[in-house]
């Protein structure tokens, strides 16, 4: 079995732009993977990096030799070395991906099965991106009745953000929010957990928006609303700033959206300086370099939460990993995308959540097929390489 061809989509749908390479063999078996730029700046860059690879390292290989491309694309980049960057990893990301669903495929297996073995057949989840129209304390903590009307027991929100013209959220700039802003940061959590009560698991995602010292002064604060976590209260990549906020609150530290490779990890891992570690796949190397990431967390005692913030592909990619790693724990969703956004795939697992737990597909793969139809369709007028 050969590669032949790599089709890049740049898709628009559901306010987001995926980025999905779809490998295809010479037998006629085709992969799919996502970079995970599904949000702010970079997927046309994404798309082009995957382009790259496909021509330079990838075309004319054999699939199955997934850890001989990955260490190729690693070491010959040039740039992947020393952080690499967000860009580079979610091209290696997508396209490892992918040669995993068509290993599964080949051999009629869930990609879990190739890396372990399943621990678990559903996993639980918490909702993101329900609060993203509301500013005001009261109406944060009522945008959580949907949420929980679903049956969803654990909650993700930006208490820092604003709601952005046109969709979506807009976080802190400069560092800096003045005391009413804070104050209103407090106040939404406050309502929030007064709205939901003591049973449903609170987490806080402040996107690395304040000084450290602000950081911490606001996380006292919450200690009293039994939060579950706070994410990214710093940069992920300041080691020194990590220390210093998680010696001075008691709520769990998560991070790892925007660390690259289980090198970016390791000085974390080092310093126990998190708690929960969250790689995505689809941007810190793709799901053995999750795999991996998961086993140096669990020899530091921590546990593992997937990021996703993109495609169902990128979903289903997780789910791969929340079936055969002992130390995760719950899985993020956004569970209130628009019908376009769920449409690019034959079976997206957002639509099979049911009381707050998503099953893990048993289908070959990744458990999906790309509507190729439906990708073609969203993309960006224009975008589309053909490797």
């Amino acid at each position: 079995m050969k590669v032949v061809q790599v089709n890049v989509y740049l898709v628009r749908a559901g306010g987001l732009h995926p980025v999905l390479a779809e490998v295809l063999t010479d037998t006629g078996l085709s992969g799919i993977g996502e970079a995970a730029i599904a949000y702010g700046h970079g997927a046309t860059a994404a798309a082009g990096m995957i382009k790259d690879l496909a021509e330079t390292i990838l075309l004319g290989r054999d699939p199955f030799r997934i850890e001989e491309i990955w260490s190729e694309m690693y070491d010959h980049t040039f740039w992947a070395k020393g952080g690499g960057g967000a860009i580079v990893f979610a091209g290696i990301s997508a396209l490892e991906t992918a040669l995993w669903d068509i290993k599964g495929k080949a051999l009629g297996v869930p990609v879990y099965e190739l890396i372990g073995g399943a621990f678990r057949e559903d996993i639980r989840v918490y909702a993101n991106g329900w609060n993203f129209r509301a500013l005001a304390a009261e109406d944060f903590a009522r945008a959580a009745e949907r949420p929980l009307s679903d049956g969803y027991d654990a909650l993700k929100c930006y208490p820092l953000a604003v709601p952005r013209e046109g969709g979506g959220i807009r976080h802190v700039t400069r560092r800096m929010v003045d005391r009413d802003f804070a104050a209103l940061a407090y106040e939404r959590v406050k309502a929030l957990r007064r709205l939901a009560g003591p049973k449903v698991e609170i987490m806080l995602d402040l996107s690395g928006g304040l000084t450290p010292d602000e950081t911490i002064r606001l996380c006292q604060r919450w200690e009293e609303l039994d939060i579950a976590f706070v994410e990214e209260p710093c940069d992920p990549f300041d080691i020194g700033a990590l220390e210093k906020i998680a010696a001075a609150t008691s709520i769990p530290i998560a991070l790892g959206e925007r660390l690259y490779s289980r090198y970016a990890f390791r000085p974390v891992l080092e310093a126990q300086a998190a708690d929960i570690l969250q790689p995505d796949i689809g941007n810190t190397g793709g799901i053995m370099e999750t795999k991996k990431i998961a086993a140096m967390a669990e020899m530091y005692s921590m546990r593992v939460q997937p990021h996703i913030c993109a495609s169902p592909v990128s979903t289903a990619a997780a789910l791969q990993i929340d079936a055969c790693v002992p130390n995760v724990f719950i899985q993020e969703l956004y569970p209130y995308r628009p019908d376009e956004h769920w449409e690019i795939v034959d079976a997206a697992p957002e639509r099979l959540v049911k009381n707050g737990r998503m099953p893990i597909p048993a289908r070959p793969g990744l458990g999906i097929e790309l509507d190729e139809d439906v990708a073609y369709k969203y993309r960006k007028p224009g975008e589309g390489f053909f490797a």
